[in-house]
């Protein structure tokens, strides 16, 4: 996959609806999220990001692409999302594995919040 289609391929992951997670998070996705429990595997990853409200725009800046071996990506970028008044700032990765010819699936996801206080779950 060419840096073009990555970085399209993963704008769609955060402007499309349920219809795009189901066919590109991988049902052994992990994910680190800014909300409870933080860590998420399997299925509970997928429907952790499912119900999210999707945005309007996203622009990715400080963009990296590693190709540490063949059918294997890992990006990492700082996200500016925005829908209606709401804007979200992060820096994220997400590791793309290749099942087929042209078939790509998410198997790790991970945001950091900018500019916002996340709870430690041990202050609780």
């Amino acid at each position: 996959m060419d840096d073009a289609r990555i970085w399209q391929y993963e704008k769609e992951l955060w402007t499309g609806g349920n219809q795009v997670y189901s066919e590109r998070v991988s049902k052994d996705c992990v994910m680190g999220l800014p909300a409870e429990p933080y860590v998420f595997t399997g299925e509970q990853a997928t429907k952790a990001v499912q119900d999210t409200p999707r945005w309007d725009e996203v622009e990715f800046l400080d963009t990296q692409v590693s190709r540490p071996q063949e059918g294997l990506i890992v990006i990492a970028y700082r996200v500016q999302a925005k829908r209606a008044d709401k804007s979200y700032h992060a820096v994220c990765t997400s590791t793309l594995r290749r099942l087929a010819h042209e078939e790509w699936d998410v198997v790790q996801h991970q945001q950091t919040p900018l500019g916002v206080i996340v709870a430690d779950p041990a202050d609780a």
